[in-house]
């Protein structure tokens, strides 16, 4: 049953893989590029950024050379920040140990890359017989071989990576691992799969079972917090310009290292700043992984710099596009 399903995934990726920029080479940091901005990505948004990337610095040493608010501002719009940032402190690890890790064992000490991210590298980029392991991959094992154990457990984990180990034909560990994730994002989908027409279809133990919406089992863990955010856009004229004040947020919350203006989580007072108090957007809604924030934006319009903490700047108006911004920040001064 195993072998069979090896040689089927094989006949279906040739058939059906799809046609992909990074797929066309075995450079590691194009590859490694492809597979940090596809993490929590949809490949048809991921796929300009890494265009996007791959022009701007096109080698690693240039994207280790950039500074880090270059390659927020790069990544502004993809969510995830902390992404960007590791991405950065990688390249210069790999620029300082002379190159590219070429085993799972030296992928996996680079910043941000788990077990799933060196695995697609080290298959694809150095043919090593490590099969990956993602949301695809469960899904389509916990399926096929009718496994219920809950895939966000520590036995889930060993017991997937295992199979997936022991399915990976060592001569063709790169098409057999891409086809996985084809696979699953094609074929076998979280919602609707398309069983009617699946090579796996006769020895799929879920459509046997009927339990296709039943796996992969994932144990409710997530708690959503709420928060509320008031947000105050401060600007002011100085010698025939527009300035605003914003600062850089800090580490240990959501968007560190990213750019807002002046916030207080609680928006039962207003700030002591003499001016003029226009709100412009109310309770907009923005859903994070773990959090929504509801945000109101106030525009502040003053005509002398008030007291704020040291953390502030002042920058020309004009200027704003050329500092990385949360999503959110987007969508609030948009308009303004």
């Amino acid at each position: 049953m195993a072998h069979e399903f090896t040689i089927n995934m094989l006949r279906w990726y040739a058939t059906n893989r799809r046609s992909l920029p990074w797929r066309e080479t075995k450079d590691p940091y194009a590859i490694w590029l492809s597979e940090i901005i596809l993490q929590q990505t949809r490949i048809l948004q991921g796929q300009a950024y890494w265009e996007r990337f791959m022009h701007r610095w096109p080698t690693v040493k240039e994207l280790a050379e950039a500074t880090e608010d270059e390659v927020l501002r790069e990544w502004q719009g993809l969510g995830y920040y902390s992404r960007a940032r590791n991405l950065h402190t990688a390249a210069q690890q790999i620029v300082a140990n002379g190159g590219f890790p070429t085993t799972f064992e030296g992928l996996r000490k680079l910043k941000g890359v788990g077990d799933y991210t060196a695995a697609a590298i080290a298959s694809i980029a150095f043919d090593q017989p490590a099969a990956v392991v993602d949301g695809n991959v469960y899904r389509v094992l916990a399926r096929y071989f009718g496994i219920d154990t809950p895939i966000n457990t520590t036995e889930g984990k060993k017991t997937f990576t295992a199979l997936a180990q022991e399915l990976l034909p060592h001569d063709q560990a790169s098409a057999f691992n891409q086809a996985m994730m084809d696979f699953g994002a094609i074929q076998c989908t979280p919602q609707s799969p398309n069983c009617s027409y699946c090579p796996l279809a006769e020895t799929c133990e879920a459509l046997h079972t009927q339990r296709i919406n039943q796996l992969p089992v994932k144990l409710q863990k997530l708690k959503i917090r709420e928060r509320h955010f008031c947000y105050y856009y401060i600007r002011l004229q100085e010698n025939g310009s527009t300035i605003i004040a914003i600062r850089r947020r800090p580490s240990g919350d959501i968007w560190q290292g990213l750019w807002e203006p002046l916030m207080l989580e609680d928006c039962s007072e207003f700030p002591e700043i003499r001016g003029t108090f226009t709100l412009l957007r109310q309770k907009v809604k923005h859903v994070l992984t773990h959090q929504i924030i509801y945000a109101d934006f106030y525009l502040i319009d003053t005509t002398e710099k008030p007291s704020l903490p040291d953390s502030f700047i002042w920058i020309p108006e004009s200027e704003l596009s050329h500092y990385a911004l949360p999503r959110l920040i987007e969508r609030l001064i948009d308009g303004i």
